[in-house]
């Protein structure tokens, strides 16, 4: 057999791995559902035109065709063919999204209230986080025609309450409206906002000196516009107090105190919902010459590097036809990224690896019917178990339960008095089968900080 080699970009991860993500994305469904999000799940593939109509993303796509394509297969999938007629692998979940919407416009109601936890897949360089192959997990909601500010807030509550029930460092919410960045360059006699903001964005990552010569040279600043949009970035306050602030820098006009009335009721109603998340951040500049409204970024604490884990905003045209559009606010959750940090950095663990609580033994291959049955009455009532894979000595049986981290050994009996022993702590007591019950905690795998009990 030739060697297998581990194939870059596309994680793999080992059972217990797999069930702290497993665990992320249970914790996702559930707090979404809690707010009445609707799970739905789209194809994998999309057309090729559809796909790149997001941008300059053509090199990331993944084009799907068959090995053994008929000859009209082929020539559609191959160079120079019509992307109409091409399929790509998505690489997000909201091109899917806005074309689901349209799909079935006359079968939702609306506002609809969606999440979506999906692998989507793009040619980029692996690295630490950056995955080719990976889950996303997106929360949107979208109105017809419009949709309400109050929605922008909401959003952000229900992603909050989905990252504080997860066991990470704390996690802080990072708000700006694309209103106020857009109203203060306007108002300090700065036109050209599309280049301000791809400098603004570069901050984290070469510094407020590089950042002010390009602010200079392509975004033709004087030096005094340089050093207002610098200082402007700077504000960060976890109340409304950063409207004072803009005016002070010379922030005047409607566009900006609209910004200001809008990002204060998000940091407002956030705040009273999820006390402590919220921050309103006038750095963030992100995806503002995409997002209409607030845009969010999220960071945890220790983990500044790893970079946003979940990003999003309002947008008010996620898709349109000739009779409605489609605004929305949507957050999405790099979910392996996130998962592969919570590893690496050795944040969380599974309580055990394997979802077995309990390892029923069998005394002699005869008696296996015995050892099944003790196996489904206790199934019956909620408590994972197997049965052991052969009849070897009980001494070779629960070395396999402890190689498993199976934390009880079950022992059955004919005449029915049974006998059950925690392998962790030797005690082993007296068990009926339709009435024990292991310890809460023992009941099922939980993900627990890596320090925690």
């Amino acid at each position: 057999m030739a060697k297998i080699s581990a194939l870059s970009g596309f994680p793999e991860w080992l059972p217990s791995e797999r069930l702290v993500e497993q665990h992320v994305i249970d914790v996702f469904r559930e707090v979404a559902e809690l707010h009445g999000f609707s799970g739905i799940e789209t194809r994998a593939v999309e057309p090729l035109e559809q796909l790149l109509r997001k941008g300059e993303i053509d090199k990331e796509v993944y084009v799907l065709r068959r090995l053994h394509a008929e000859d009209e297969d082929a020539s559609a999938a191959g160079a120079g063919s019509d992307p109409a007629r091409t399929l790509g692998l998505h690489f997000d979940l909201t091109v899917p999204l806005a074309r689901y919407v349209l799909e079935h416009q006359n079968d939702l109601a609306f506002p609809l209230r969606r999440y979506q936890v999906q692998k989507v897949w793009r040619g980029e360089r692996p690295q630490d986080g950056r995955f080719r192959e990976f889950y996303q997990a997106d929360l949107d909601v979208i109105g017809q025609d419009t949709l309400p500010g109050h929605i922008e807030a909401e959003v952000a509550v229900v992603m909050a309450e989905i990252l504080a029930r997860l066991p990470l460092p704390a996690v802080t919410i990072h708000a700006n409206t694309r209103k106020l960045s857009e109203g203060f360059f306007r108002s300090i006699g700065l036109e050209d906002h599309t280049a301000v903001l791809r400098a603004l964005d570069k901050l984290p990552k070469i510094g407020e000196e590089a950042v002010r010569d390009l602010l200079l040279g392509e975004a033709g600043a004087s030096i005094e516009q340089a050093d207002a949009c610098l200082a402007f970035a700077q504000i960060r306050t976890r109340d409304a107090s950063f409207a004072e602030q803009v005016r002070e820098l010379g922030g005047r006009g409607e566009m900006v105190e609209e910004g200001i009335e809008e990002l204060t009721a998000v940091v407002e109603r956030v705040e009273a919902a999820v006390p402590g998340v919220i921050l309103a951040d006038l750095s963030i500049a992100r995806g503002l010459d995409y997002y209409t409204g607030t845009v969010f970024e999220s960071f945890v604490e220790g983990h500044e590097g790893l970079g946003s884990i979940c990003s999003g905003g309002r947008y008010d045209s996620l898709a349109t036809d000739n009779r409605h559009s489609y605004p929305g606010v949507g957050l999405s959750i790099g979910l392996s990224r996130l998962v592969a940090r919570m590893l690496s950095a050795q944040m969380v663990r599974a309580t055990r690896p394997v979802p077995t609580c309990v390892l029923v033994s069998v005394a002699d291959e005869g008696s296996r019917s015995d050892s099944d049955a003790v196996a489904r009455a206790l199934r019956s009532r909620g408590i994972p178990c197997e049965v052991a894979p052969t009849a070897a000595k009980l001494g070779k049986q629960i070395r396999y339960a402890d190689r498993r981290g199976i934390p009880f050994v079950w022992f059955p009996s004919a005449d029915g008095e049974h006998e059950v022993k925690d392998i962790r702590s030797g005690e082993q007591s007296s068990a009926d089968v339709a009435t024990w019950q292991p310890p809460a905690k023992d009941r099922t795998v939980r993900i627990v900080p890596a320090d925690g009990a």
